[in-house]
């Protein structure tokens, strides 16, 4: 989505492990997951995109984001991935 953030969660298909970040363009971000350019991610790969979610302004994302990472946020984010 242009002109907004979004929050997504990434899943390693190496080992299971999720990543929550927020980008303007999930596309091109996960594309640097996967290519190595991720500090944090590359260690993992490869990355695919389980949840994503729009949220506009990046003040909102943010705090979305920082909810994920949280222990009651990452159980929701299990919640939601787990059963797929």
């Amino acid at each position: 989505m242009e002109g907004g953030f979004s929050v997504y969660v990434i899943k390693s298909a190496q080992d299971g492990r999720l990543y929550v970040g927020m980008s303007r363009n999930i596309t091109k971000r996960l594309r640097a997951h996967n290519g190595g350019q991720v500090f944090s991610t590359k260690g993992y790969r490869p990355w695919k995109l389980v949840y994503q979610e729009f949220l506009g302004p990046r003040q909102l994302a943010r705090k979305r984001e920082k909810y994920y990472k949280s222990g009651c946020g990452k159980q929701f984010i299990k919640a939601i991935i787990l059963p797929q």
